[in-house]
């Protein structure tokens, strides 16, 4: 009987790969075999860490019943190996994505399936919530023609957004990460845009004016009074890093009462409500998939490793996240 091996979190910093055997299909369902997935190094390095929090009232439905053991990951890539009865044979072996758990194999309906565009790589594929969150981040923010942007963080959500960025044409962008790897990931010049990347410490001491818009991607509780600190009067502060337990005094005396600084929550699982009337997921997935086109991330994984690897991949981003930007898994390996 065919099995799959699925990637399970049974307690802070354990993993554990069990093997079930796979159901028969029900006739609205399909059978999907995975090719690639991509580890968080945000939400997900929390869930192995026990970092998370309960929240009950979730609306991505990904983070609403965190409780060990459970399988985690929102970032799969695989191809239909076979459909039921019910389902239009269109579907066999076309490649989708899907807000799935590391698991070698999953049935589902299509319904919960988005099928891959032709001109984007498996790999590439991988990126579509990232790049949703990019895509969401830039829209909550709403830069301006000419204003000056500041990005905390060059993990892969701030190395996209960054990259969104740097196509408007904005005055100025300026990224910091105390991580070499990744300041020097996005070091090329776009049509419109130079991007100067900085170190914490650097931008700190630079003679910068104030920024008009601040993204904080960090992860990091402790850069939002970075973040409020480089932005100037009547700026914007989104803030994109989900910090779940971690916790740091956040400064909102001195300047900031007057400051009349703008501080935006903004999380991907829904769309600003400015925006609802016009946009729903299905647009924005659009909106991603022609972006991952053009900046093509799989550039900027730097780790592949095979399910049954899962210990040295979590260790490596755990213990020694400046050799990282993205991990992935490799289920042909």
């Amino acid at each position: 009987m065919q099995t799959a091996k699925t990637l399970f979190f049974t307690a802070p910093q354990k993993l554990e790969i069990r093997e079930t055997p796979i159901a028969r299909l029900k006739e609205d369902e399909v059978l999907v075999e995975t090719i690639c997935s991509a580890i968080s190094a945000g939400t997900e390095m929390l869930v192995y860490r026990g970092q998370f929090p309960h929240l009950a009232d979730a609306n991505d439905g990904v983070s609403s019943d965190l409780n060990y053991p459970l399988a985690y990951g929102y970032a799969c890539v695989g191809v239909i190996k076979e459909i039921g009865k019910e389902v239009n044979s269109e579907w066999l072996n076309k490649r989708v994505f899907a807000f799935q758990p590391h698991t070698s194999h999953f049935i589902t309906q299509p319904s919960s399936l988005i099928p891959i565009p032709d001109f984007l790589s498996s790999e590439s594929a991988c990126f579509l919530p990232n790049m949703e969150t990019a895509v969401n981040l830039v829209q909550d923010g709403a830069p301006i023609l000419g204003e000056r942007v500041l990005v905390l963080g060059q993990g892969i959500i701030g190395l996209l957004t960054a990259s969104l960025l740097s196509e408007f044409p904005l005055e100025s962008l300026v990224t910091v990460d105390q991580f070499a790897l990744r300041r020097e990931a996005l070091q090329s010049k776009s049509k419109k845009l130079e991007v100067k990347s900085l170190a914490p410490d650097d931008v700190r001491l630079s003679t910068f004016d104030s920024f008009d818009l601040t993204f904080e991607l960090s992860g990091s509780p402790a850069a939002l009074n970075d973040a409020i600190a480089f932005t100037t009067f009547s700026g914007r502060v989104v803030i994109g890093s989900w910090y779940g337990q971690k916790r740091a005094e956040i400064d909102l005396g001195g300047a900031f009462h007057r400051s009349r600084i703008r501080l935006i929550s903004s999380q991907v699982s829904t769309i600003s409500p400015e925006l609802s009337g016009r946009w729903d997921k299905s647009r924005r997935f659009d909106t991603a998939w022609k972006a991952l086109e053009r900046i093509k991330p799989e550039k900027w994984i730097t780790h592949r490793f095979s399910l049954h690897d899962a210990n040295k991949a979590y260790h490596l981003l755990d213990e020694n996240p400046q050799e990282t930007i993205q991990v992935i898994f490799d289920y042909s390996k």
